[in-house]
């Protein structure tokens, strides 16, 4: 098939989970055989390379602006789409539900991948929340197929508005990797650091993390990866801490991303909003005790092997060293039944085999 994927930042990723999602998942469909396009954003890519690992690449401008930039850039990939055909389209994110019909009117069958619910992020303005809430019921209108990744969200869309949702989920490698130049980089020992990772925003709870690490009495070192183009207020009162044990990477990604994750004692995960969260799995995956913050959606990833806190610094104070006290051989048991449970559940060459079945499926009809 030939296959388009719209309403990301592009390909390779870096910058959050729906690129890294768009990354591993073109990248196995086109090693599958698929003719796979990815629609890029001028402003977020590092080359100009017209192919990445065997995946197209379209680069169009945007508009670099916090409320402005998604729709712009997916407005101008759905015009130049409309010229160049393509058997199925998946579009990422819920708030471009408004163009998933422009496809179908050319004999383009078009999904859709919802995310979570983010019209609840604290960094929306009315007008923003107003246009999710609305895309929210163009989704249930406009695609041939509307995905969720989680089934809290779809739960959510049958039980608002008696929608069915094909659920599948997001994908993360199992397994260490050995390497550690990211550790030398940042000035770290392998155990020696509780790990952090997550884009700065006010409902992914960074400052409730680093506040609750000050309370803690632990040797260990709490290394706080991301940033956000739009958080910068947020941002920096996180980073006013005077503990010298915390430290701040910036965003991180590919190896090194992966060795943070492979060497930590342990993973602390505090987001509040949206459907799955890629970091929390990629983190069991490399087989991290997590330690994570008690929603549904964070309780479906992770409630076979996590250690579950409440929104409080204390809790999450007393669960941090909790952890740093535990045995070796305990940390070991839990990280390698979070690998084992990763396998089973999140593995990404059964996601793509999934969305592989979706794209025939809405093809055929």
């Amino acid at each position: 098939m030939k296959i388009a994927v719209l309403g990301t930042r592009g390909i390779p990723a870096n910058y959050g989970g729906f690129e890294t999602f768009a990354e591993e998942l073109s990248v196995r469909l086109a090693a599958r055989g698929h003719y796979v396009t990815v629609y890029c954003r001028t402003n977020n890519a590092a080359s100009r390379e017209p192919v990445y690992r065997g995946v197209h690449r379209t680069l169009l401008p945007t508009l670099a602006h916090k409320y402005l930039d998604t729709i712009a850039h997916t407005f101008l990939s759905t015009l130049h789409l409309l010229a160049h055909r393509h058997d199925a389209v998946l579009y990422c994110n819920g708030a471009n539900a408004i163009f998933t019909p422009w496809p179908r009117l050319f004999g383009m069958p078009a999904a859709l991948n919802v995310d979570g619910l983010e019209r609840q992020r604290q960094k929306w303005n009315a007008l923003a929340r107003g246009w999710y809430l609305l895309s929210e019921r163009m989704a249930t209108w406009f695609p041939n197929a509307v995905i969720s990744d989680a089934q809290v969200i779809a739960a959510y869309y049958r039980e608002r508005y008696g929608k069915q949702t094909r659920t599948i989920a997001y994908g993360a490698p199992a397994g260490k990797v050995e390497t550690r130049a990211a550790l030398e980089r940042f000035g770290l020992s392998p155990g020696g650091y509780f790990l952090y990772v997550s884009r700065m925003e006010p409902e992914n709870n960074a400052l409730l993390v680093a506040r609750a690490f000050e309370r803690a009495k632990v040797p260990q070192k709490l290394v706080m990866v991301g940033d956000a183009p739009y958080a910068e207020d947020y941002i920096r009162q996180v980073r006013a801490t005077s503990d010298p044990r915390i430290v701040f990477t910036g965003g991180v990604y590919g190896a090194g991303y992966a060795e943070l994750q492979s060497h930590c004692l342990a993973y602390i995960h505090a987001t509040e909003v949206g459907g799955t969260h890629p970091a929390l799995i990629e983190a069991l995956g490399r087989g991290c005790p997590a330690l994570y913050l008690d929603t549904p959606e964070n309780a479906e990833v992770a409630s076979e092997v996590g250690i579950r806190f409440s929104k409080d610094e204390n809790t999450l104070a007393e669960a941090i060293e909790m952890v740093a006290a535990c045995p070796a051989e305990e940390l070991r048991r839990i990280g390698g039944a979070s690998m084992a449970w990763v396998r089973e559940n999140y593995d990404w060459e059964a996601v793509t085999t999934a969305y592989e079945e979706l794209f025939r499926e809405i093809t055929a009809r």
